[in-house]
């Protein structure tokens, strides 16, 4: 058997798409939307709270394009605390004007592949704490796609030795710092947790860089070679002020 990579884990994710029923939300009458929004606004400021203690994380992005209208994506110590989030959403008036576009539930994760130079205990090492338990950042503009490797009989990635898997990510991470400051990178792992193996999340305040990045990764053996990429949802932050922007008639 070939060997596994090891992994730290921190926080639970899930990134919760929703397309608003338009017509729905113009046939209710202005006090009904009214209320809708300040439910809303209360929710939003219940979670930015959780996100200033530091027991968790939440923002809120617009998607561009027919996949969605809008994202939640929320990082909280266990499942139960995501599932009782999303209760909780979909018990307000706000919920009932909206439909389940999409959603993908992972863990934020760092392989050994990254975390192998690391002395001592990673748990207690600071910098990796706060990688596996991140704030979420208020860029301008998030990208999220969900992909595997592959398992094909010419390239089955679960079946190269060990150093040459460390190898080829670690060309890969080289790319990635490349962006240092113009792109920040979430990778969540999502094996026996939903239907593809990670999910990537990428925030920038220059939406042009997620192309640039991406198409230049494709180039990497990682994955030319091995990887399967899901659909991309792209979209700009929203706030309170922002949400109610949008939804205004």
């Amino acid at each position: 058997m070939n060997e596994a990579v090891a992994t730290l884990e921190g926080w639970y994710a899930l990134h919760d798409f929703r397309t608003i029923d338009w017509h729905a939300w113009k046939a209710a009458d202005d006090e009904e939307r009214a209320g809708a929004i300040d439910e809303l606004n209360a929710l939003i400021h219940d979670w930015q709270a959780v996100s200033n203690d530091g027991s968790g994380s939440t923002v809120l992005y617009t998607v561009v394009g027919q996949k969605a209208d809008f994202m939640m994506m929320h990082l909280r110590e266990t499942l139960e605390d995501l599932n009782a989030i999303e209760n909780e959403f979909n018990k307000t008036t706000f919920a009932s004007f909206t439909k389940k576009s999409y959603s993908y539930v992972s863990i934020v994760e760092l392989s050994s592949y990254m975390a192998s130079h690391v002395e001592g205990d990673p748990m207690e090492n600071p910098h990796i704490l706060a990688r596996l338990k991140p704030a979420l950042p208020d860029s301008r503009y998030i990208c999220f796609y969900p992909m595997n490797k592959t398992r094909n009989l010419g390239d089955n990635w679960y079946m190269l030795p060990m150093d040459e898997r460390r190898e080829m990510i670690r060309s890969h991470g080289l790319i990635g710092r490349s962006y240092a400051g113009k792109v920040k990178q979430i990778i969540t792992g999502s094996v026996g947790l939903d239907d593809w193996e990670w999910g990537v999340t990428l925030f920038a305040d220059d939406a042009l860089q997620f192309k640039k990045l991406v198409y230049e990764m494709r180039f990497d053996e990682a994955s030319a070679r091995f990887g399967e990429f899901g659909s991309f949802y792209v979209g700009s932050i929203l706030d309170t002020d922002k949400f109610e922007e949008m939804l205004k008639l």
